[in-house]
């Protein structure tokens, strides 16, 4: 007997691993539903929002290294997606979204709910077709997932409403296979590379997430050329534990110890890197970069030698050529300036910091309230979670504050919206992390306006009974948009909200809240929120007045955030 379209599509993804299928019912989706209903091995995941589907889908796929899957149903549910692929495309990482339409005959006609799928998302996908018959969609759906997993990238199959549950003719077994690869550069441009490096100075190594699986290899290439190693935020992840070249990150969320080497290098090695920032590379160095995508290659700053191939081959070969430097003042200065810079976070973090003298001065002008520093947070989170803990973290200052004060020690991994720069994210790829393992522990970091935004998944926590820990950090603002505005001589504005008591929130959904209102609450808060077993919501009220100093600052920033200070001061004064 032949198997049906939704069937088959079921059989797919168990043979490809897919564990969970996140998205919500409806209409044209009830066949491949009613399929799942019946697999032993692939789970569905009802959740609340199609963008949290989406978000939680793309988070396994970075994960787990596979496929991840999400669907959404005609028109809104299919415009819902949108947000978490678009995550997942700018991740570079594999996710099959199934999407609902209309009955065939109607398509073209401007039915209800009918949008052109094929349209919708042709920005977003590597690969995307509507299935228009049974026959055709064995090839379809191979393709589809070739695409996403060979391409690194979102496919989007349309089912419309009328196809699911009808047979496929001359049913066939599925070719799903993709075979992975690595490639180096040839022996000429490697030499190429090798001659540069030598014969340029001072190098400084700017590593990205391209590079997490040859640790061993480029820690080799930093000694060997006595150069620091500046880490963007996700190459934190397997590269920041126990090594003695790295510097941290630069750009808005780094530290001046990265800033100065990059400024006072002769020569750049990029690996695995497409750090977007074009403002923060230095402008007159010399240029190597390595990445397995060509595209990226001198997108974001003038190269010299391009080596269009993976990270480890390429350092390897690099190593075969490169003599050991003997002056290292390079490398010891850069990480003499980062030890003196976390010596400096590590006081911010200190129980008393807000009673020392300067400390009192200031409390007493930007925190009356004796509201919880956000670095103490982070920092006693970083404590308390363990060492395997995978971490999310929503789009702005909860980012900063994970970036600066939590370690990526042991075989913890961190997810975030960091391409895309999405609100909302952390939650529900905390969701899709928690899922894969719910004996892993699982820390995601909301800011309250993220929070606010999918809000509803909170039940799709309590109804998959996950044991997340949910740190909200409630300055009661959008606080990377009041930094903006500030730095720009801007007074605050459109950036207050008026949040619930997030934790009894969580208590009314079943979930444990935890609420701290005062600093001195928030060790023991911590404690009683990972001693807990099942979900906790930890809401925190932290300064809104806190803000983080980025790797460079300017003189117009400052002069920007005094002015502002001072309109928004006078602004009180006359209400």
């Amino acid at each position: 007997m032949s198997r049906t379209v939704a069937r088959l599509l079921v059989d797919a993804w168990e043979e490809l691993g897919v564990r969970h299928v996140f998205g919500v019912v409806g209409d044209a989706l009830n066949p491949v539903t009613d399929a799942l209903r019946a697999s032993e091995s692939v789970t569905w995941v009802g959740c609340r929002h199609e963008e949290a589907a989406a978000f939680a889908a793309g988070a396994q796929s970075q994960l787990s290294g596979t496929l991840g899957v999400c669907m959404g149903t005609v028109g809104p549910g299919a415009v819902h997606l949108l947000n978490g692929l678009y995550d997942a495309a700018k991740s570079g990482t594999p996710v099959l979204a199934i999407a609902g339409q209309v009955p065939l005959s109607e398509i073209g006609s401007d039915s209800f709910q009918e949008v052109d799928n094929d349209l919708l998302f042709k920005d977003v996908a590597v690969f995307r077709a509507t299935v228009t018959s049974p026959a055709q969609f064995p090839a379809l759906l191979e393709i589809a997932v070739r695409n996403a997993i060979g391409r690194r990238g979102v496919a989007v199959l349309t089912v419309p409403g009328d196809i699911g549950d009808q047979e496929i003719p001359d049913d066939r077994p599925l070719r799903l296979a993709v075979t992975p690869s690595q490639n180096r550069p040839d022996d000429p441009a490697v030499e190429a590379a090798a001659d540069l490096l030598d014969e340029g100075g001072k190098v400084t190594l700017l590593v990205g997430q391209g590079a997490r699986d040859s640790r061993a290899d480029v820690l080799a290439l930093a000694d060997r050329l006595a150069a620091p190693m500046v880490l963007t935020l996700k190459a934190k992840e397997g590269l920041e534990d126990d090594n003695p070249f790295q510097v941290g990150q630069t750009g808005l969320i780094g530290n001046p110890a990265a800033a100065h080497a990059m400024d006072s290098a002769d020569t750049l090695l990029l690996l695995g890197t497409d750090f977007p920032y074009r403002e923060w590379y230095p402008k007159g160095k010399k240029v190597v970069q390595v990445d397995r995508v060509a595209e990226h290659i001198g997108r974001r700053v003038p190269v010299d030698v391009a080596l269009a191939a993976d990270v480890g081959p390429t350092v390897r070969g690099l190593l075969q050529h490169l003599a050991p430097r003997e002056d290292r003042a390079h490398l010891d200065h850069a990480t003499g300036l980062y030890a003196t810079w976390r010596k400096a976070q590590d006081r911010l973090t200190a129980p008393g910091h807000d009673r020392r003298l300067l400390g009192r001065v200031r409390a007493a002008l930007d925190n009356r309230d004796h509201l919880v520093r956000p670095e103490a947070l982070a920092a006693a989170v970083d404590r308390a979670a363990a060492d395997d803990a995978v971490f999310t973290s929503d789009t702005g200052m909860s980012t900063v504050w994970l970036s600066r004060f939590v370690h990526m020690r042991g075989t913890r991994r961190l997810l975030g919206s960091y391409n895309l720069g999405s609100m909302a994210n952390a939650m529900p790829q905390a969701i899709g992390a928690q899922l894969l393992d719910t004996g892993r522990q699982t820390v995601a970091f909301c800011g309250d306006g993220g929070l606010g935004m999918l809000l509803g998944d909170l039940m799709t926590v309590r109804t998959q009974r996950l044991p997340l820990k949910l740190v909200v950090f409630d300055n009661q603002r959008l606080g990377m948009v009041k930094l903006e505005q500030e730095q720009g001589g801007l007074p605050e504005f459109g950036t207050t909200l008026d949040n619930p008591d997030f934790a009894r929130v969580a208590e009314a959904l079943g979930i444990t809240g935890i609420r701290v209102t005062h600093a001195d609450e928030l060790e023991e808060a911590v404690a009683r929120a990972f001693a807990c077993e099942g979900p906790v919501l930890l809401d925190v009220l932290t300064n809104p007045e806190e803000i983080a100093v980025p790797a460079k600052p300017t003189v117009q920033q400052g002069w920007g955030y005094a002015v502002a200070k001072l309109r928004e001061n006078l602004s009180s004064a006359g209400e």
